[in-house]
């Protein structure tokens, strides 16, 4: 596991339960080893680890009292939300207090007028929309996770979704947030106006993966319900046929909705778990939304359709209604817990590669499948070239883990080479962090340093997560490096 080394404290435990309890109920504070182990991981459950205690306050004054108690204490806090993270983000630490914000689960405002939705960190990505459905609007970002996957942990790992290539990313999506200081204090960022003066801080937090402040409320942005929406599904003897018709779509001036691609056995699992109505022969499929007026989508719909016969598509069906439409998403949504089901374990990758390269990336993905004898199933956010290549593995076999481990960091590095980067939505977290030594190098790495130090001095706020020490990296050998000298004299602190 790629877990950044932390200083080890020596924390009394028993006088931190005691501060704790002075302004927490008791059903609010977690202390039994048993209570502690529903908490010890993420969706990235290769890794595990109880924490020290988990708090579940159930107002801010009750967080920032956590926060402030910690400080005072140098107790590490790790801020989580619903656990479907899947980079290890919400790992505990042993010596750490966990610090749930499930409880804060309302939706504070629908704004129909000036589209915005004011919701607590612990709200449900697809309340959102329910909630806003009403009044004709809709919020975009839709992880798969999004049944489950609150707005708070979408925010710290700036979530995508099947439409973000059309409609963005989390951080394109928020207009303002509140966030708790390491030490408990309320900041308030960005604003409900289209631009707010000072740099954007919003931006910032998006993505920070916990490390800058706890997220206590967000402002999103929110979109009209569409008056079309129409899906096309087209089935391929080949990906890269598939990967050639996604280049031509994109190549026509054509932005979809949503652009997805899935190989053979993540099509077989998808449709045995969720019975969308894929054709299970395919080598590949591609799910292709279009929206906007009747007239518009209309057109486009026969301009793809052209695209897609172009690329030797063997099959292309027209959803006939909305429930034919939703049973094609449904499949894809399904896809992570359907390859659940064809081995004890997989490990889901995060990249994104130009999308002229997908061909090559997948015949190498698929090499390295034969020497490493991992099955790999394939899932694309295609039209923005966001890879999930999800490695089936056994962790009950002695050095399984291992290899695929080793096998994703491969993936990750290709994804470098070919001029991509190690994640489009999932974040770092304790997963990737030898590759941002890769990414990244020594002046990018000491300013992210310096923008942790500057919301989070003491280091307390999810420390060992999404950005390595230019020690580790040193030690690596993949520091970028002058003339052979390391060109910090501080670099030990970092």
């Amino acid at each position: 596991m790629d877990t950044e080394p932390t200083e080890a404290i020596s924390v009394d435990r028993d006088a931190l339960i005691l501060s704790l309890r002075a302004f927490l109920p008791e059903h609010c504070l977690l202390s039994a080893a048993e209570s502690l182990r529903p908490y010890e991981c993420d969706a990235l459950s290769a890794y595990r680890q109880c924490p020290l205690l988990v708090c579940l306050p159930e107002t801010v004054e009750q967080v920032q009292d956590v926060l402030r108690t910690c400080h005072r204490f140098g107790v590490p806090v790790v801020a989580r939300g619903a656990g479907t993270g899947l980079s290890g983000g919400a790992l505990p630490l042993a010596d750490g207090v966990l610090l749930s914000l499930a409880k804060f689960n309302r939706i504070l405002e629908i704004d129909p007028a000036n589209r915005l939705a004011r919701v607590e960190p612990g709200v449900r990505n697809l309340a959102v929309s329910e909630a806003a459905a009403p009044h004709g609007l809709y919020y975009a970002p839709d992880p798969s996770s999004q049944i489950a996957c609150t707005i708070g942990g979408n925010v710290a790992e700036n979530s995508g979704g099947v439409h973000c290539l059309k409609y963005g990313l989390t951080v394109h999506n928020v207009a303002a947030m509140k966030i708790l200081t390491c030490d408990g204090r309320l900041i308030e960022l960005g604003a409900r106006a289209l631009d707010g003066p000072g740099y954007d801080l919003p931006a910032l937090m998006s993505g920070s993966e916990g490390l800058l402040g706890v997220i206590i409320e967000v402002t999103l942005r929110l979109l009209p319900l569409p008056e079309s929406t129409r899906v096309l599904l087209a089935a391929f003897d080949s990906v890269t046929a598939a990967a050639d018709a996604v280049a031509a779509v994109i190549a026509a001036g054509i932005v979809p909705a949503g652009l997805e691609l899935m190989d053979n056995p993540a099509i077989r699992a998808a449709e045995g778990y969720a019975g969308a109505g894929y054709p299970i022969d395919a080598a590949a499929i591609l799910l292709c939304e279009l929206d906007g007026n009747e007239a518009e989508t209309a057109a486009q719909v026969e301009r793809v359709r052209a695209c897609l016969t172009a690329a030797h598509a063997k099959e292309i069906r027209l959803a006939a209604d909305a429930t034919e439409r939703k049973r094609f998403w449904a499949g894809r949504k399904a896809a992570f817990p359907a390859v659940g089901r064809l081995a004890p374990d997989y490990y889901c990758m995060d990249g994104t590669i130009p999308r002229r390269r997908l061909p090559e990336v997948l015949r190498q993905i698929s090499a390295w499948s034969e020497e490493y004898g991992l099955a790999v199933a394939n899932v694309f956010h295609a039209g923005d070239g966001n890879l999930h290549p999800l490695i089936l593995y056994d962790a009950n076999n002695p050095g399984e883990l291992e290899r695929t481990e080793e096998f994703g960091g491969r993936i990750l590095e290709l994804c470098l080479a070919v001029g991509g980067t190690i994640t489009g939505e999932h974040g770092v977290g304790v997963e990737k962090l030898t590759q941002m030594c890769t990414q990244f190098g020594t002046d990018e790495l000491r300013q992210f340093h310096l923008i942790k130090d500057a919301f989070d001095p003491r280091r307390l706020l999810n420390p060992g997560k999404a950005v390595p020490s230019l020690h580790r990296c040193a030690e690596l050998g993949r520091m970028h490096v002058h003339a052979g000298n390391v060109p910090f004299p501080d670099l030990e602190r970092f």
